[in-house]
């Protein structure tokens, strides 16, 4: 009796063993590195690890607690935490001899249609050959891309899938410094999915500058790694108030995380589901400050202004007459000294418009009226 004990004794321990270890592989999948970047994971992470992880994490939803220990946070958690999935994008990339291999990153993802509609950040999904959702009951589901915009750095991605959880979108509007803010997500990986963090809205309308690109974001102290882009950022009242994007990874520079407010990412949703992409107006021409000049080799001595260095005929600008060579110094009163001013000031008309737009030709300032038109999509979309 003593020796079956002990062997029953002994294939129990092993047997916890093998379950203790099943989800804690020593090398964990990479999320995406920043805001512009899909990265790569350095292994899969299998159907049947999602589920088990899913089912050991899973919170006990029925579960009774204080009023005290019943949080903002832990209201979040239960309600808006089922709404988030992880999104693995499986790519082709080319090494360094041009051979090519699959990569796979993981970022995070927003239900807010039932019937499968998901936001994320458009470099979660860049380049995807295949979209892998990961739900948080632990099912994975292929996902489609209905489109994405990458100038705010959104995406829709649609699975065929019915009566999903959702989260409640907010009013971005209405968000005030200091509030709290709670992020969920996936930091670093499937292998933390649902993660959730707390912090407060540290600021509004914060400006940065990617690519040439000008975006305005909130920026929050709540943990925002790797693999929490695409995720949702809440407020107390458990609606998604914005999606996290961006991190600010500098040395030295810690608990500083942004996210796209969600009202901005409510217009741009709509138009990648009507459209697939997102109509803006544009000049039609290629403009140099003194940066962007010097990023390709050449000097401008330019005091204000930007320059013209090529005009697309078929363009609103070449139907206007501008010309290479030309120096814009201003739309419609607005003074623009910098590729991105010029930008912003597009931005801030519609397809149709017309603007006045103040030309330096030859030391002589004339004025040309432009009418905007949408600028063309790429062959691909």
């Amino acid at each position: 009796m003593k020796s079956k004990n002990l062997a029953k004794i002994i294939c129990a321990a092993a047997v916890t063993v093998a379950v203790t270890f099943s989800g804690c592989g020593g090398n964990l999948g990479s999320g995406d590195t920043d805001a512009e970047n899909t990265s790569t994971a350095e292994r899969p992470v299998s159907t049947t690890q999602k589920v088990t992880e899913a089912a050991v994490n899973k919170p006990e939803s029925n579960a009774k607690i204080s009023d005290a220990r019943n949080t903002p946070a832990v209201r979040v958690a239960r309600t808006v935490g089922p709404a988030v999935v992880g999104i693995t994008n499986k790519a082709i990339a080319r090494d360094m001899f041009n051979r090519t291999f699959e990569t796979e990153g993981v970022g995070s993802g927003v239900i807010f249609q039932s019937d499968g509609y998901i936001i994320t950040n458009n470099h979660v999904i860049a380049g995807a050959k295949e979209i892998i959702v990961s739900l948080s009951d632990g099912n994975s589901i292929t996902g489609t891309l209905i489109g994405a915009d990458e100038m705010t750095d959104i995406a829709v991605v649609k699975v065929d899938a019915k009566d999903l959880p959702t989260a409640t979108l907010g009013d971005s509007d209405e968000v005030v410094v200091g509030e709290p803010a709670i992020a969920i997500g996936n930091p670093m990986g499937l292998e933390f999915q649902g993660s959730v963090t707390v912090g407060v809205i540290s600021a509004l309308n914060r400006t940065l500058d990617l690519n040439d690109k000008r975006v305005k974001l909130f920026q929050t102290d709540a943990a925002i790694s790797p693999g929490n882009s695409g995720g949702a950022l809440v407020n107390a009242d458990g609606e998604v108030i914005g999606i996290n994007s961006a991190k600010l990874a500098t040395n030295g520079v810690e608990g500083m995380g942004f996210a796209i407010p969600i009202n901005t990412v409510k217009t741009i949703v709509k138009e990648l589901m009507d459209k697939g992409y997102v109509a803006r107006p544009y000049l039609g021409v290629t403009i140099f400050d003194k940066p962007t000049a010097a990023r390709y080799g050449y000097q401008l001595t330019l005091e204000k202004g930007v320059f013209v260095f090529q005009v697309a005929l078929d363009s609103p600008a070449g139907r206007a007459g501008f010309q290479r060579g030309d120096i814009i110094l201003s739309i419609d009163g607005r003074e623009v000294n910098s590729v991105t001013d010029v930008r912003d000031a597009v931005a801030e008309h519609k397809v149709g418009d017309k603007v006045k737009v103040l030309i330096d030709r030859d030391g002589k300032q004339e004025n040309f009226d432009v009418t905007l038109e949408e600028m063309p999509q790429p062959s691909n979309q």
